[in-house]
């Protein structure tokens, strides 16, 4: 059996929708359609139920399915297997980063691997949502925050804090803030990611160990907890207000640039802006807690020689680029 057949049986049954599936594989439908008879052919049963309106896998389907994806995962091992024995990187990784990092980080970093690398190649899917490993056929992917999944394979890459930041000529023309309350008076550019925005933004003051509560909702600023010990540490919980808001991190880091208002971003996604002066740190007396880069993998099977090596190289470059913009 060809494989490039059960590749697209998976994809297809995965997706639910031949179409579709020759579109991810860059084949045209009719050309999906013959193969997949093809494989019903050889297999002398029917893989789907199909109707003008829905494609429905049949219970021979279900079961070959199973099968099908065993033997491919297998395939895969031999292939990874064969390479490494032969001291070299080699194979397809699919990896799934966020639009930032995608765009403005990443891309000179991979051509440095496959440069050191000809037989490796990426297939790359930027966007800020994080990649469904199973339907969208990700190898691993690159991602903000504690992964939530116990059951994945996670590496962590660096610890990176978090700036707030506008351009020189937004500050010229609306002043810089110097306390959470003066942010109240400004246009806070905004992130949403699924149905949730990140209006609400976290600070704490340098100076102190502990932590009082002070929440900010309004225009007019209320009183806040005063402290004349710098024993004490005050978090300021301020809900921001915004003209503009973006599902895509890079898009809010444009608006920065652009000098559209005032952002909260890690500080690898701003490294070349603030090295370049493009926006500067604003509120030196107070920081955002850090967050963390991890690159993560759905089982240890995906964890290949060519895996490692992106590791290793993504860790490198992450940590020196950080040192540069401190």
């Amino acid at each position: 059996m060809n494989t490039a057949d059960l590749e697209l049986f998976v994809r297809t049954a995965d997706i639910g929708n031949i179409t579709a599936a020759a579109v991810q594989l860059n084949i045209s439908p009719a050309a999906a359609s013959a193969a997949l008879k093809r494989l019903e052919k050889q297999l002398s049963t029917e893989l789907f139920i199909r109707s003008t309106r829905q494609l429905r896998i049949t219970a021979e389907g279900e079961r070959f399915l199973l099968h099908c994806r065993q033997a491919l995962s297998s395939l895969d091992d031999a292939k990874a297997s064969i390479s490494e024995m032969k001291g070299e990187i080699a194979g397809e990784v699919r990896l799934s980063v966020s639009s930032d990092l995608g765009r403005n980080l990443i891309l000179p970093w991979l051509d440095e691997v496959m440069d050191n690398n000809p037989k490796l190649s990426f297939q790359l899917s930027i966007g800020d949502s994080l990649a469904d490993f199973y339907m969208d056929k990700v190898d691993v992917a690159l991602r903000y925050g504690q992964p939530e999944d116990s059951t994945m394979v996670a590496f962590k890459l660096a610890t990176v804090d978090r700036v707030i930041c506008a351009s020189p000529d937004y500050i010229a023309t609306y002043g810089s803030p110097q306390t959470p309350e003066d942010l109240l008076q400004h246009n806070c550019l905004l992130y949403q990611l699924g149905n949730k925005t990140y209006n609400q933004w976290e600070l704490l003051s340098k100076n102190s160990e502990h932590t009082t509560d002070t929440k900010l909702h309004d225009k007019k600023p209320t009183n806040t907890t005063s402290n004349t010990d710098d024993s004490i540490k005050s978090k300021y919980k301020i809900k921001v207000s915004s003209n503009r808001m973006c599902n895509d991190g890079d898009i809010v880091r444009r608006w920065a640039v652009a000098g559209k208002g005032i952002a909260l971003k890690s500080r690898l996604d701003l490294s070349h802006d603030l090295n370049a002066g493009r926006v500067v740190e604003l509120m030196p007396n107070y920081y955002v807690e850090p967050t963390s880069l991890w690159l993560m993998c759905p089982s240890r099977k995906q964890v290949t020689p060519a895996i490692l090596l992106l590791r290793d190289l993504l860790r490198e470059k992450c940590q020196a680029l950080l040192t540069t913009t401190k």
